[in-house]
């Protein structure tokens, strides 16, 4: 890598890295997983506030990154393509953790549907909780939705940019975060 210690490696570096992780090169493989590890962290950070469930969920992205990465198809940058990985390694995190807190307490959550007391879990109420519940709602019917959606309003990521990591046409992006926010719009107001 040619940024110094401590200096963080450009994006045309990390694409190099993972090239280079792609053929085999495992000394590659742990500068870029170094190099991306903060952004990870704080992509996780981004859905789960509390660092303990962040660190876990960075943890998990990094080995799927390292697991998956000849999936990476170097058509957009190495960086966007772990953006989702950490998203998607985030949203599991959080699945585990409310699948805990409703197994650790059968008792409180016997109605079919209900949600878990956010107090039972360590994502903190009122943050991120509610886009979870909504995203795993919308997933349920239309998975398609979720992903544009969580990357464009979340992360804030361009229209083209997502169309090209997901590689889909723009227009389809655009249809499905304008029907993935028709859906998410009554679920965050609670008027399921």
């Amino acid at each position: 890598m040619t940024a110094t210690d401590g200096e963080a490696a450009t994006p045309d570096e990390i694409d190099d890295l993972a090239h280079r992780a792609q053929d085999g090169d495992r000394d590659a493989l742990e500068q870029v997983l170094a190099a991306i590890r903060p952004r990870t962290l704080n992509v996780c950070r981004g859905v789960l506030p509390h660092l303990a469930d962040a660190e876990d969920a960075c943890q998990e992205a990094l080995l799927n990154i390292a697991t998956k990465i000849g999936s990476w198809n170097g058509r957009g940058r190495f960086t966007t393509w772990t953006h989702v990985v950490a998203v998607n390694s985030a949203r599991s995190t959080y699945r585990r953790m409310k699948n805990q807190a409703i197994a650790a307490d059968p008792q409180e959550h016997n109605a079919v549907g209900e949600r878990p007391d956010p107090r039972t879990t360590s994502v903190i109420a009122g943050t991120r909780l509610d886009l979870l519940e909504a995203m795993e709602t919308i997933e349920r019917d239309h998975p398609q939705y979720v992903e544009p959606l969580l990357l464009r309003d979340v992360y804030g990521m361009a229209y083209d940019e997502i169309a090209t990591l997901l590689d889909v046409p723009l227009g389809t992006v655009k249809a499905q975060i304008h029907h993935g926010r028709k859906l998410a719009r009554p679920l965050l107001r609670g008027e399921e």
